[in-house]
């Protein structure tokens, strides 16, 4: 038994101002990552997840469990019941700025959701959106691309293969559409409790906000260049090397980091060698799009990259990470328009950000819940000042 007054983690006066970086404070049930074997969900190496059901992967995380058959079978029936979002929904899209970004939208999307669809229940609550987020996002797809009025879900589909066809991308295979979103959304479902999306998540909901107000929050980190939009910067990288000569790919590589530039996709402030969700997505390029162009460049990238910051002493981790090629995939499928990248990437973790706000709202200590997030913070030094002058 764990002794509860271990000291895990010593706090000096060096640690304040550093983004909480590495402080623990709380436990996670659904998901940790390993520097050397990378994500697991509830135990399990992500690269052994990749290829289940989406639903399965959900259940997971929620349940800490697989799903049997038949559990699954209830389970996919219960979403495929849950299915379908208010029309006033839709209309309060249709109003939002074309020039506003997706996240944008994606966040408006989720708080009009709330407003019109919340039970109050975080559980509940899940259950509906992970249901019903997948035609919020096609409906902001459509709307802001000019692609033609939203396309009502059909519940007899799977999650994603509704979701692609909600979405009706013109001129796209379905069937590679399809592959290439089905592991995308679950490779990026979690990723422990600490990721800035997934703390701010949990930290709205410790006040008793409600999942979509949480999840709203959750976005809104999520949207940060620092956070989320890494897979669309690692494209623009892609594309700005524009060859998959070896050579001209390692001369282009050295030439960046020599006038201080970066390696988009490469690197990880956890893991220590390639990210395994960055394995598998590798795999799948080469089965859905092994000719397309960029691809082949994030292939040659994936060798030569590494081999010239392999050769760095300060770099600790010279491998690919999720984002190296999952850009270049979406990409490679009719996905163009780069920007949408992250609300994808949110689409998946809300899966993830509500099984942790269920855990710590409804489960955590005998279910009383988690407290509220209330960080210390240290006074600056200040001088006394007085308005008696």
């Amino acid at each position: 038994m764990a002794d509860e007054d271990e000291v895990l983690f010593q706090i000096t006066r060096k640690h304040l101002d550093t983004g909480l970086r590495g402080f623990p404070v709380g436990t996670c049930g659904t998901s940790a990552v390993d520097p050397v074997q990378g994500v697991s969900y509830v135990g399990y190496p992500i690269a052994e997840l990749y290829d289940v059901e989406p639903e399965a992967a959900v259940y997971l995380l929620f349940e800490k469990h697989l799903p049997s058959a038949d559990e699954l079978a209830a389970f996919k029936a219960d979403l495929r019941a849950r299915v379908g979002m208010p029309s006033s929904v839709v209309t309060a899209l249709k109003s939002l700025p074309r020039d506003g970004h997706p996240m944008e939208w994606f966040i408006s999307g989720l708080l009009y959701l709330g407003m019109t669809t919340k039970t109050g229940d975080y559980a509940e609550d899940a259950r509906n959106l992970v249901a019903r987020s997948t035609e919020l996002v096609a409906a902001i797809f459509r709307i802001r691309n000019g692609w033609g009025e939203p396309i009502a879900p059909d519940p007899s589909l799977g999650l994603i293969e509704d979701f692609v066809r909600m979405l009706g991308i013109p001129g796209a295979d379905p069937e590679r559409v399809t592959a290439v979103l089905r592991s995308f959304y679950v490779l990026h479902m979690d990723h422990g409790g600490g990721n800035l999306s997934t703390f701010v998540g949990k930290a709205v909901a410790s006040g008793h906000a409600d999942l979509y107000a949480s999840l709203a929050g959750a976005m809104a980190a999520l949207y940060g260049p620092l956070h989320g939009r890494a897979n669309q910067d690692a494209l623009d990288f892609v594309r700005r090397v524009g060859t998959d000569d070896p050579d001209a790919v390692e001369a282009f590589v050295r030439k960046t980091l020599d006038e201080g530039g970066k390696i988009y996709g490469f690197g990880h402030a956890v893991l220590r060698a390639e990210d395994p969700r960055a394995t598998v997505q590798y795999e799948v390029g080469r089965r859905t799009c092994p000719d397309d162009p960029l691809f082949r460049t994030a292939l040659v990238l994936r060798e030569r990259a590494v081999k010239v910051l392999s050769g760095i002493d300060k770099v600790s981790n010279p491998y690919p990470n999720v984002d190296a090629v999952s850009g270049t995939l979406l990409h490679a499928v009719g996905l163009t328009d780069s920007s949408t990248y992250t609300v994808l990437f949110g689409l998946s973790r809300v899966v993830g950000i509500a099984a942790q706000i269920i855990d710590e709202r409804v489960r955590a200590r005998g279910g009383k819940g988690v407290a509220i997030y209330r960080p210390k913070f240290i006074a600056a030094n200040q001088p006394r000042r007085s308005l008696k002058g």
